[in-house]
């Protein structure tokens, strides 16, 4: 069994797991185990539970790496045993019994909340669902401001949507409460207001370090960095 954490990579709503290449390029670089599963964007429970069943079959530590949404879901899966530690990169970090919507309505909204745009989806119920996407003519100042043009109009083009209904879910655990975490702060988020980020790492008491000029997709801008406060989790969880 590996002493060397497995870090997992969660990214979130309106990305898949390809915004983690560069990271993953630098943990691999560093020969650091790494996975980077789809995240189902269907809801926090579900997706969640989904995170932590990955953690729970992989053979020895883990650590978390949780991306906007994907921070909810890691703050609840990361109570799975084999779970070391949690980072936070530009991220939602939500205590016991909270919602994202309930979190972000703290603070100012961002420009995305009317950026999205409504599609619809059948359940198995055979009922219609509502998840959202950013508009493309909104996507590149909302939520990759520095990520190069060409780049992202293809992200744009290729982004997942999130079940509407993962707003109002309310969180079922806190890991951070039990388990050391590391935030990245994207200074100039325009996705999530940075003040939600700074108040949901100091709140988990997280190792934190701020990006100025960051956007939204910091892991696809800067990934050097967000793989060096990675790094620093998984020396001190070794």
């Amino acid at each position: 069994m590996s002493t060397t954490p497995t870090v997992l990579l969660v990214h979130g709503a309106f990305a898949d797991a390809t915004s983690w290449s560069g990271v993953i390029a630098e943990l691999q670089g560093h020969g650091i185990p790494v996975i980077a599963p789809p995240n189902p964007l269907r809801g926090l429970a579900s997706d969640a539970a989904y995170v932590a069943s990955v953690a729970a079959q992989i053979d020895g530590p883990v650590i978390l790496v949780g991306h906007s949404y994907g921070g909810a879901l890691i703050t609840v899966a990361g109570v799975t045993e084999n779970v070391v530690g949690l980072v936070y990169v530009a991220a939602y970090v939500l205590e016991d019994g909270e919602s994202l919507g309930e979190l972000q309505g703290r603070f100012p909204l961002s420009p995305l909340v009317g950026s999205l745009k409504q599609w619809t989806y059948p359940t198995p119920a055979g009922e219609q669902a509502v998840e959202v996407t950013i508009a493309e003519d909104a996507f590149p100042a909302v939520f990759a401001a520095d990520v190069p043009a060409d780049v992202t109009k293809v992200l744009a083009a290729a982004q997942r949507p999130l079940a509407a209904a993962a707003f109002e879910e309310k969180a079922a655990a806190a890991a951070w409460r039990t388990k050391p975490s590391w935030a990245l702060i994207a200074a100039a988020d325009e996705a999530i207001n940075p003040e939600v980020e700074r108040f949901g790492a100091q709140r988990a008491g997280a190792t934190t370090v701020e990006l100025q000029g960051a956007s939204h997709a910091v892991a696809v801008s800067r990934p050097k960095e967000v793989a060096e406060l990675i790094r620093d989790a998984v020396r001190a969880t070794s």
